[in-house]
């Protein structure tokens, strides 16, 4: 699964349309246009189809989605669903450092993010992969959202990623 295609899942999921996702990219500090969201959005045609590790096929888009242009979207989704956060007294703002360091921690941090985003508890993450036939342990939700590099830090698999999305698109599509 690559990063458009979280985009699109995620898009869907939370049924955001494409002005209010142009809205998100710039609460997330990058300016990008309609055309530009609707070119990450977009598949292009191949005549032949790759396979990921898992045995899903691989989409190729428009434009390909960078992790910081993913990053962007989730940082401008938690503003959006939770407003801005005040700065302390005292407290410097300054800019925010990425979170996805390389590949593997896509899905990682993503799954924060949307934690943070949706205001979602640890039972809300794990009731929502049991919606999907996933079972995880509270232990094991604890170790994907741990900081990379931290004891017992596991990383989030694309079935995981894939699953939680599904999931969020059954309990947020459905209200």
């Amino acid at each position: 699964m690559n990063n458009n295609d979280r985009l699109v899942r995620l898009r869907y999921a939370l049924d955001i349309k494409d002005s209010e996702m142009v809205e998100m990219f710039k609460l997330g500090d990058l300016e990008i246009t309609k055309e530009e969201v609707q070119q990450l959005l977009t598949k292009v045609k191949s005549k032949q189809t790759q396979a990921d590790e898992e045995g899903y096929s691989v989409n190729e888009y428009m434009k390909k989605c960078k992790n910081t242009i993913l990053e962007a979207f989730l940082n401008g989704l938690i503003v959006f669903k939770r407003g801005k956060k005040e700065a302390q007294p005292g407290e410097q703002t300054s800019k925010v450092e990425g979170m996805i360091k390389n590949d593997r921690s896509v899905n990682n941090v993503m799954l924060k993010k949307l934690k943070i985003a949706l205001s979602l508890t640890s039972d809300d993450i794990l009731g929502i992969l049991d919606e999907t036939g996933v079972h995880l342990s509270k232990s094991e939700l604890s170790a994907v959202l741990r900081r990379e590099g931290q004891r017992n830090y596991k990383e989030c698999g694309d079935r995981y990623a894939r699953n939680f999305l599904k999931g969020l698109a059954l309990r947020y599509r459905n209200d």
